[in-house]
């Protein structure tokens, strides 16, 4: 095969050249790449962002997030290809731009003057008729008439076969910003692209290509950061996040990454001197606002600003924004309650994000060693408590039409529960981590809440991760408000001594005296009830214990009774096991030097949901509960700063874009010409008109100006076709 000459390779390469350069300015392209930015959005409105790759993994699993990652669509505006696209997007209308717009521009300053007078007879609008004067007198009078109407006027003086200079050539136009628009709409996407790719990632991207910077992936104090974390105060563009503590000041922003974070050092500090927070009912904040002193590094000048939602700041071309709020470090007491009795209750004391180590020994002897981090503390928690006696099944026997219908139709915020909103109190959230590394998370509220049903409860909150649903321990409240008399019924339940005296103290209440015989065999099955009840078995529960609760006694049941009895025998066991419990309580209570509960329906409420807690308590995950005593509250403000100098191309782009889109949808480029040549007495006038857009204003228009200049009626153009 021989080589083609180099004649042929230029021109094989200037073909290819041109072919390319006529794909990239083409309007199908550039909306194929519009299209590709649209989706690409969409994921990144609807994926989260730059968050850390755990919570990809929790969210999506290990194989979507692996191939999420990959893909780059966890910082979507910031991926190479979405870049690319943008930057083809750039290019391929800046050669649309630069290919029409000076055909466009030249087409504006033509009048089109010297068109041919039989192509006027080929135009759709077109009309003929005759008008008084001479050519130049009627072209001179028409033209006024057309500029006095806002067009813009050429005339034309040419030959024709009645003598030189006998003819006049009248041509007008009209609506050139509609080529104007072409021009503006397309430079505007030009100009927000820009503007996008450098107020996006793409400047601090280059930073860490070129300047050595890299993500910071590990913990520790700001100040302890190497130098090749930090970006210069200097960086024309960023976005990061700012997080102060009332009574302190910080001047380095954080930019998170995909791979860590990176630290952007502004040119001045801030200074959060108090935070305010407003709540609706609801419990949803109504306004945060900040109260801050910006301090200056270069001047020392000192400059105070209130922040709040919508209303940044503003200093040296930065906005300060008010983003969210959080702890600032508040300090927390908390009284440790041991649940199974091996300790004695102690108090701790904490900042909220720190954490303390102590050691507890477990059940078989051996200290281990406990890590509690204060996580969290709410001093508001507002719950809907709407709808607590509604039952939590539904009879499907039941069809209730007007139920069915007044939750289904109405406006959009009726419903047929009526809200009862409650602030519930102050909680904490703190984590227990093992030696292991191995931590659950808990939430347990200070006050007892009353949940509707008339005996308020201590909610205690456990998950083992953050991807579950709290689950609530409900521990009833004493007469005193405190959980003191559950936590000792639950230790005493463990007691055998207690517990025959508590079952022989209710033996002696239930059997009638002259019956004696009783007493023995009851006091037996009140023992054996409790034993149960108290996890005294040799069957394992599912956390590996022994089982004990309700469940126990059930099993119980189920092994030891006929079928056809164990309704009734277990409904006899569970009155005889509240009975020894309600003794039991009475006990402790008498050991505490506390007053015995009285026979009513609230101590009837308290053991009722004391027997239930009790059961469930053998499957709370931690042997003590560190309940709120007392906190001082520190709040911090979370500021979003940024620099966007392309900011104000992307606004000149957007009122490009309108003022583009405007013109081309409302304005229409329309031209007139009449042909004037000398007739008998008076001048014969043809008259046509071209519009880029064809339109019931654009025929009106053209018939009022045909009567208008030449006194006569639009011609209406010939359809091929028979006619019956």
């Amino acid at each position: 095969m021989s080589d083609l000459p180099t004649s042929d390779r230029d021109s094989s390469r200037s073909t290819a050249l041109r072919s390319s350069l006529e794909l990239l300015a083409s309007m199908r392209f550039a909306i194929s790449l519009l299209t590709v930015i649209c989706i690409a959005s969409v994921i990144g409105t609807v994926l989260k962002q730059h968050e850390p790759l755990v919570n990809y993994v929790n969210q999506f699993g290990p194989f979507w997030s692996q191939l999420f990652l990959a893909l780059k669509l966890n910082a979507v505006y910031s991926a190479w290809w979405f870049l690319l696209i943008l930057a083809f997007l750039v290019v391929s209308t800046s050669l649309c731009v630069a290919r029409h717009a000076p055909k466009n521009l030249a087409d504006i300053r033509n009048f089109k003057e010297n068109i041919r007078e039989q192509s006027l007879k080929a135009f759709g609008h077109r009309a003929e008729g005759y008008v008084p004067g001479s050519t130049e007198e009627a072209a001179k009078r028409m033209g006024q008439q057309l500029v006095a109407a806002g067009w813009k006027v050429k005339l034309q003086q040419r030959d024709t076969a009645a003598g030189p200079g006998t003819g006049w050539m009248l041509a007008a136009k009209a609506g050139a910003a509609n080529k104007l628009g072409y021009i503006a709409a397309h430079s505007a996407i030009v100009l927000i692209c820009l503007g996008g790719l450098f107020d996006g990632d793409l400047v601090v991207r280059a930073q860490m290509l070129l300047g050595g910077k890299t993500p910071y992936t590990g913990g520790g104090l700001i100040s302890e950061v190497a130098p090749e974390h930090r970006l210069s105060p200097k960086n024309p563009t960023f976005r990061g996040n700012l997080m102060v503590s009332e009574g302190t000041q910080s001047g380095t922003a954080i930019l998170n990454q995909s791979d860590g974070i990176l630290l952007q050092e502004l040119p001045f500090s801030v200074e959060l001197k108090k935070f305010i927070v407003e709540y609706y009912s609801t419990g949803m904040p109504k306004l945060f606002a900040s109260e801050i002193v910006i301090h200056d590094r270069a001047t020392g000048e000192k400059l105070e600003k209130r922040v709040e939602v919508n209303h940044p700041a503003s200093y040296k071309g930065i906005e300060i924004y008010q983003s969210s709020f959080d702890d600032g470090g508040s300090s927390v007491k908390l009284h440790a309650v041991p649940m199974d009795g091996s300790t004695q209750p102690f108090d701790v004391e904490g900042v909220i994000g720190n954490s303390t180590e102590f050691a507890r020994k477990t059940a078989d002897g051996k200290e281990e060693k406990v890590v509690l981090e204060y996580t969290a503390l709410r001093t508001i928690n507002v719950e809907n408590f709407g709808g607590q006696n509604k039952t939590a099944g539904t009879d499907v026997r039941k069809v209730d039409l007007k139920q069915a219908i007044d939750e289904r139709l109405g406006a959009a915020h009726k419903t047929t529960d009526k809200k009862d909103l409650r602030n519930i109190g102050p909680s904490v959230g703190y984590k227990l981590r093992d030696a292991s590394g191995q931590a659950r998370e808990f939430q347990n509220y200070m006050l007892p809440v009353d949940t509707g049903d008339g005996q308020p409860v201590f909610l205690l909150g456990v998950r083992e991760s953050q991807a579950d649903q709290l689950r609530y321990l409900r521990v009833p409240a004493d007469p005193e408000g405190s959980m003191d008399t559950f936590i000792r019924l639950r230790q005493a339940m463990q007691n055998s001594v207690l517990g025959e005296k508590a079952a022989r103290a209710y033996v002696q209440k239930a059997v009638d005296v002259s019956k004696p015989e009783l007493a023995q065999p009851l006091t037996q099955s009140a023992m054996k009830a409790l034993d149960l009840f108290a996890g005294k078995s040799d069957k394992l529960g599912p956390n590996g214990k022994p089982l004990g609760g309700l469940q126990a006694i059930s099993d119980f049941m189920d092994s030891n009774v006929p079928e056809a009895e164990r309704e009734r025998a277990g409904e006899v066991l569970v009155r005889i096991l509240n009975g020894v419990l309600f003794e039991l309580a009475q006990q402790v209570r008498q050991q505490a030097g506390q007053k015995p509960l009285e026979a009513n329906e609230k101590t009837q409420a308290f053991m009722t949901q004391a027997v239930f807690s009790l059961s469930d308590a053998q499957f709370y995950p931690a042997p003590m509960i560190f309940m709120l005593q007392d906190f001082k509250q520190v709040q911090a403000s979370v500021f979003q700063v940024a620099s966007a100098p392309g900011k104000k191309v992307v606004y000149l782009g957007c009122a490009l874009l309108i003022l583009g889109v405007f013109a081309m949808l409302y304005v229409r480029d329309r031209r007139i010409w009449i042909w004037l040549t000398p007739g008998n007495g008076s001048s014969h006038a043809n008259m046509a008109l071209s519009t880029n857009r064809k339109t019931m204003d654009g025929d009106r228009e053209f018939a009022v100006l045909a009567r208008k200049l030449i006194a006569a009626d639009p011609i209406q153009k010939k359809t091929s076709g028979g006619s019956r």
